[in-house]
């Protein structure tokens, strides 16, 4: 106690507006649930880590031990004869569709409960631990009272994860409302004072101490109404309004009060409103009852973090499980995710990427031999750790790849297992998705999304920063690494034919990562109603049925390519090497210039119906597992041809500055089911930003021949932009008020010109503000001295054109932004399903339903990219 006491000056007592990583390591997925030693969390600066990487949490480099709070949690199953004999029993076949109630599905809560314990450590810079004291409401008193404070504000605390799932659920969700009855409440003098002391809290009808409600007009204390999974409180505050005639409708939950008052969490129960509310006077109103805020600390979850802690707990699909069936794995590179909500598009993106089915990516963001420690890209201010995308996306690899966080391989893949939901085993990846989508107008929520524009998101976020952070990423020879995207970069070549006089000119595009393949359903073959198949479908059908299953026509994976690279007309090209400039029809054929390491393909699925809705395509694709794309390899000018001189195509009319594609804009288009080139020549068409407009243009232009071709270089097809409006700069620094224009400019530059987004920003990085904008100007010279300019002058990869096909995700739903995706990879020449937490041998790949395909080029098995 008496080094305790020493280094007691030390620490912090965490506000509602600290960042506090109290639910698992900053560089691992080490959670309180993990170990026996849990994860312990700096009483200073609020980071929490594992006992070897403790010391680097510190804020400084001193030699003096730091204190720290150890979390250790576990899971225990309930006694049975402790649990409630009225509910469902485990053996209890349910009779309702419903969580928690009688007659209903047992809710995880009916069968575990938590056990946590706490301590107060004191680790030195070697990493070892020097004191651990037990820390608990019977011994806190022996601390010092700082101490004491400061471990209580961490272990209340809401935390980083919830912060971010709570962050995505209100963006989901519309904006609390004041209470119109806030400023007339009633108010009765009736000497109630409320006690300071928690611990004399009740519900003035049941006795619970548990989930407590002041009313604010008369001091009753109740307790809450149950949740829709059974649990909850004793209903006795509802009760107590009705009871009093509905007059006193405005309440507060005690332990959510703190000098913030406006995070406190309040309730309305008029009928008008009935819901959670804004209540500005709520400090003066609990001055009434003796309440004075100063001080106060949060010690109990609000209704809204106990909501996405419910609904991220909750397995939905153990109601009704498919494919029992399947044989379950685990072990290195067969690690599940847990879903966040609707976050299965980003877990099957993840799979893909980082499982270990691509070996440079597993090289560059997986463990090293000599420890997570050792890894460069973990070398980072732990405080900065959670929001730096390569630290995050390290995490996630190593912990993907290397198989510390599976479970026991259960004897089935049905989610009752008893394991199945066990926290000890569940990998979470809400830092990695933070990391990637916090400044995305979409990928932020908590909505489903779109998993090809996620991908090809992700890529862009991982180039620039890796192009900002070369200093932790080197090549062979200490060169600066390869970006990830130039895994998956490939050019085409457009070969364009005068009708006029045969002159022909070839056009190369900019680099792109994922090739977007249109289904000709003119192609489409329907399977032979004579086949022994279709014959004992038949005959498999019961007479009460008295219909045929509906046949699902086939379109050949060739036929797509072979669409893709067809010669086309178009009409009323404009030539500059005609006479007056004049127009002419052309022919135009599409080509790959160079076949990448790895090549991505898109499906286009879906298309927009007569009522402008998106629709999906029924049909299966024809998908080989080897494929050679030699036939549509670029032979670039050959000889006899007449070639459009080259000075002719240039326009020597000023340059006009385009506009900037807005993100969102972008987004809605995409969610229609047409590829992101398309949707961005749409949007430059009509300004950037008017999505009715631009979808006029794409029924219109839809079936150009270079509708889904990549736009050129500096036409504004990137969603920021270099300009920076001054308007919105000045409007930003007279209304925030508390930044300098050079601040707000760098904000807005970064935030490709959204005001919302900049301000966001801003007030996100309050506390380092300088080294945020330092960081930003160097990943931005970083990326003009090895960004797209550099990145443009590597040379693309190339090999022979056959592939063999590695992984798929596949889509379950009516369009891209709802249903579920699945990702299928291919492990040691055995098909692999990963959905979600769920991981098995997969009996049935579903190839020719695929929306996203990886394919890896045969001359690279065997020998990966040593610059990763």
């Amino acid at each position: 106690m008496d080094l305790i006491t020493k280094l007691a000056s030390g620490c912090r007592v965490a506000t509602a507006h600290d960042v506090v990583i109290n639910s698992e390591c900053v560089f691992t997925f080490h959670t309180p649930y993990t170990t026996e030693r849990g994860i312990v969390v700096n009483l200073s600066s609020f980071v929490g880590s594992t006992d070897e990487l403790a010391f680097t949490c510190c804020e400084d480099v001193a030699t003096d031990p730091k204190l720290f709070v150890r979390i250790v949690k576990k899971r225990v199953e309930k006694d049975a004869s402790a649990m409630d004999t009225e509910k469902q029993g485990p053996e209890t076949e349910p009779s309702k569709i419903g969580v928690g109630v009688e007659g209903g599905f047992q809710a995880e809560q009916d069968k575990y409960e938590t056990s946590s314990s706490y301590s107060i450590v004191a680790i030195d810079k070697d990493g070892a631990v020097v004191a651990d004291l037990p820390y608990s409401d019977t011994t806190k008193n022996e601390f010092p009272m700082n101490v004491a404070q400061s471990a209580d504000s961490i272990i209340h605390h809401a935390g980083l994860s919830v912060k971010q799932d709570l962050t995505a659920w209100e963006l989901d969700d519309e904006p609390k409302p004041v209470s119109k009855y806030a400023e007339s409440l009633p108010f009765e003098d009736n000497g109630i004072k409320v006690s300071p002391n928690p611990s004399d809290w009740k519900c003035e009808k049941s006795g619970a101490t548990d989930n407590l409600w002041l009313n604010l007009s008369d001091g009753f204390i109740g307790g809450g109404r149950k949740n829709w999974d059974g649990s909850g409180g004793s209903n006795g505050a509802l009760d107590h309004f009705v009871e009093t005639g509905e007059k006193y409708p405005l309440v507060v939950k005690l332990g959510t009060i703190t000098e913030d008052v406006s995070t406190a969490d309040c309730y309305s129960y008029a009928k008008d409103e009935d819901g959670p509310v804004k209540i500005p006077n709520l400090k003066e109103l609990l001055e009434k009852r003796g309440i004075m805020v100063a001080g106060l600390q949060k010690t109990v979850k609000s209704t809204a973090e106990l909501e996405v802690e419910l609904n991220a707990t909750y397995a939905f699909d153990a109601i009704v499980e498919k494919g029992s069936h399947l044989v379950p794995v685990a072990g290195p590179g067969l690690q599940g995710l847990q879903n966040l909500g609707n976050s299965c598009y980003m877990n099957s993106v993840a799979q893909l990427l980082f499982s270990g089915t691509m070996p440079e990516l597993s090289s560059r963001y997986g463990p090293t031999g000599d420890g997570i420690g050792s890894n460069p890209l973990l070398q980072i201010s732990p405080q900065k750790a959670s929001d730096d995308l390569l630290c995050q996306a390290s995490k996630l690899a190593s912990a993907l790849t290397s198989g510390v966080f599976c479970g026991p391989v259960p004897d089935s893949i049905e989610m009752s297992d008893s394991s199945a939901n066990d926290p000890k085993y569940r990998l979470a990846p809400r830092m990695f998705k933070h990391c990637v989508g916090h400044d995305h107008v979409d990928f932020r929520t908590g909505q489903q999304q779109d998993a090809a524009q996620y991908l090809q998101y992700l890529l862009e976020k991982l180039d620039r920063a890796e192009l900002g952070g070369v200093d932790r990423l080197k090549g062979k020879d200490g060169s600066p690494a390869l970006v990830t995207s130039h895994l998956f970069s490939y050019k085409t070549e457009t070969r364009l034919v005068c009708e006029a006089d045969g002159m022909v000119k070839y056009k190369e595009s900019p680099p792109e990562t994922m090739l977007s393949l249109r289904i000709p359903m003119s192609k489409a073959t329907l399977p032979d109603s004579d086949s022994p198949d279709i014959k004992r479908q038949k005959s498999e059908e019961t007479s009460d049925e008295n219909k045929e299953k509906k046949q699902v026509p086939t379109v050949s994976f060739g036929a797509c390519i072979d669409a893709w690279s067809a010669i086309t007309c178009v009409d009323d090209y404009r030539w500059k090497h005609l006479p007056n400039n004049s127009v002419s029809n052309a022919t135009s054929k599409l080509s790959l210039v160079n076949f990448p390491r790895y090549l991505l393909v898109q499906m286009q699925r879906y298309e927009i119906g007569d009522d402008w809705q998106p629709k999906k395509i029924e049909v299966k694709i024809d998908v080989p597992e080897q494929l050679s794309l030699e036939k549509i390899k670029a032979s670039g000018p050959q000889d006899g041809e007449k070639l459009v001189p080259e000075d002719t195509d240039e326009d020597s009319s000023p340059a006009v500055a385009s506009p900037t594609v807005d993100e969102g804009a972008l987004s809605q288009l995409m969610d229609m089911g047409f590829t992101i080139n398309g949707c961005k020549r749409a949007l430059l068409a009509v300004g950037g930003s008017n999505v009715e407009a631009a979808m006029a243009w794409v029924f219109e232009h839809n079936m150009d021949p270079d509708f889904n071709d990549p736009l050129p270089e500096g036409s504004g097809a990137s969603s920021t932009s270099s300009d920076v409006d001054e308007g919105v700069v000045m409007s930003l620094v007279e209304n925030l008020g508390c930044f300098t224009p050079d601040q707000v400019r760098a904000a807005v530059k970064h935030c490709g010109g959204a005001a919302d987004r900049a301000a966001d920003w801003l007030f996100s990085h309050m506390d380092d503000l300088d080294g945020a904008i330092a960081a930003l100007e160097n990943s931005a010279a970083a990326s003009a001295s090895g960004g797209p300019d550099a990145k443009s002058a590597v040379p693309l990869e190339d090999g022979e054109g056959k592939y063999t096909l590695v992984g798929l995700i596949s889509h379950i739903g009516k369009n891209t932004g709802s249903g579920h995706y699945v990702a299928h990879l291919k492990k040691d020449e055995k098909w692999v399903i990963y959905n979600d937490e769920k991981v098995a041998l997969s009996q049935d790949p579903p190839i020719q339903h695929a929306y996203m395909y990886l394919f890896r080029r045969n001359d690279t098995l065997g020998s990966p990219h040593l610059d990763y």
